[in-house]
């Protein structure tokens, strides 16, 4: 779930994505302040476009919009009284998590590409890397699906030559982190942290 705001851009509307689509693939239907963007294909719901959203919730942001259950209550009860019957649900359990490296093969079909086991604290999860310092047996920071990166990227499942990868394994630059080195490389994390550990990115 992505939601963006900009009142001065956009105007008083509330965008709020659920999956990619493509442009071909759209069909929309609107009632009242709220418009629906279905996938054609698979009659999903993609989006929803809100519009007069300062009526219906306090934003404050320019940008990307800091979502919380109070939040998804308040779009939740806009799309009722517009007449939708649709329930939005997200997991707003942490994003940016410590992650430890359990073992590392070399992908099949791409050299400069490893193939990692990652134990994020729940669940373990593979995840394709290519940076050249990435060994088993690392902390490491892992930005998992659903995370929007610094530079606005969302991190979706997929597949990287043949092979599935569900997340990302952080170098200190993706992250914005100050002072980040600027050569190629994951960030590394001392052994104190803990895997499934939220990573704060301030």
């Amino acid at each position: 779930m992505n939601v963006f705001y900009n009142r001065q851009g956009v105007g008083d509307t509330l965008l709020i994505t659920l999956q990619g689509v493509s442009f071909e693939q759209r069909t929309f239907e609107r009632k009242g302040d709220v418009a629906k963007i279905i996938n054609s294909e698979t009659r999903e719901a993609a989006g929803y476009n809100l519009f007069n959203a300062s009526n219906y919730l306090d934003l404050s942001e320019n940008g990307v919009v800091s979502m919380d259950e109070d939040r998804l209550t308040k779009i939740n009860e806009a799309l009722h009284q517009n007449g939708f019957d649709d329930v939005i649900n997200a997991d707003f359990s942490p994003k940016f998590v410590v992650g430890y490296v359990k073992s590392m093969e070399k992908h099949p079909n791409a050299d400069k590409l490893n193939v990692c086991q990652v134990d994020v604290g729940q669940e373990i999860v593979q995840i394709v890397c290519g940076a050249p310092n990435i060994a088993a047996d690392q902390k490491v920071v892992v930005a998992k699906v659903g995370a929007v990166m610094p530079s606005g990227l969302l991190i979706k499942d997929a597949e990287l030559r043949g092979v599935a990868s569900s997340g990302m394994i952080c170098s200190a630059r993706e992250l914005a982190l100050p002072n980040a080195p600027q050569e190629k490389g994951i960030l590394i994390l001392e052994d104190s942290f803990e895997a499934g550990d939220a990573f704060p990115l301030s």
